[in-house]
């Protein structure tokens, strides 16, 4: 209490109550006033307006990098919570899967790992093509090398007669995420194969080889980079239709990479996974975790 002195025949006192703190009021760090040019700054940064601003620019500077130096786009968008395995060490493949998964996700680890098809090394049929792709990733499963609820993507190119004569490569791309249950499979668009390059492919292959069941011994590829000149056996696609075969399993991956966020965002959230003991792990986040943090 605050008075006012008395003098002598004077009229009592007149007290003021000191004004205090309410105890329930707790006052943060944060809240201390910050003076000088941090706590400028500091107050601007929390202004919508200005953070706004701030990510435009963010992202203009990311573009500008990107624009200026194309290979600097994995690193910049490598990161957050979702890993996904892709089943080939094949950069068309690795940077096709990771470029897709990026642009749908924003963030996102994409590493590659060679896997096994077992089957023909030029797989014919549309099952083939399947077995082939998600036997790559069973193999990867088997051998331990990846954990059995992770993400993967599995991308196996076969041909196939569509109609009398007219052959075609296709892309067959599956997608797994056992913590969700999902499993989705896609196709690239359809490249033609002139029947020559085929019936080559077909006379190299010996009657009584073991996988003829699944397909040839050798590939159109391998044929196509003999037979013609400033031909890749590993990009041909690009020769024959001006669209790169790591174009093709982008705008398949893309296309499925979308499907995989409808397909989760309903589904209830999933217990953590445990690590095996004599497993070679790699953490299993997945489409759904990452879904249901940001939606």
């Amino acid at each position: 209490m605050t008075s006012l002195a008395q003098g002598p025949g004077a009229t009592p006192a007149i007290t003021f109550p000191e004004e205090q703190e309410d105890p329930r009021i707790t006052r943060s760090q944060d809240d201390a006033p910050t003076g000088g040019i941090w706590g400028f700054i500091k107050g601007v940064a929390g202004n919508p307006m200005v953070r706004s601003v701030l990510d435009k620019t963010k992202h203009s500077v990311e573009s500008m990098i990107t624009t200026l130096d194309p290979g600097m786009a994995p690193y910049i968008k490598s990161g957050g919570e979702l890993d996904i395995v892709v089943t080939s060490n094949k950069e068309v493949k690795v940077a096709a899967v990771r470029d897709a998964f990026q642009e749908v996700f924003g963030l996102a680890v994409v590493v590659g790992e060679a896997g096994q098809s077992n089957i023909a090394p030029q797989p014919v049929g549309y099952a083939a093509g399947l077995k082939g792709a998600q036997e790559r990733i069973d193999s990867l499963r088997r051998s331990g090398t990846i954990h059995e609820k992770q993400t993967a993507v599995s991308v196996e190119n076969f041909i196939a007669e569509l109609l009398p004569d007219k052959w075609f490569d296709i892309g067959c791309l599956v997608v797994e995420d056992p913590v969700h249950g999902i499993r989705l499979e896609a196709f690239t668009q359809a490249t033609p194969v002139p029947l020559e390059f085929v019936q080559q492919a077909q006379s190299l292959t010996p009657q009584d080889y073991n996988l003829r069941w699944s397909g040839l011994l050798v590939t159109v590829g391998e044929v196509l980079e003999k037979s013609l000149l400033n031909v890749s056996r590993t990009d041909w696609h690009l020769a024959f239709t001006g669209m790169s075969r790591r174009q093709m399993i982008y705008s398949a991956d893309k296309a499925v990479a979308g499907g995989c966020g409808r397909h989760v965002q309903a589904w209830p959230a999933t217990q953590a996974h445990v690590k095996p003991a004599a497993v070679k792990w790699r953490p299993a986040v997945t489409f759904g975790s990452v879904l249901e943090e940001t939606g």
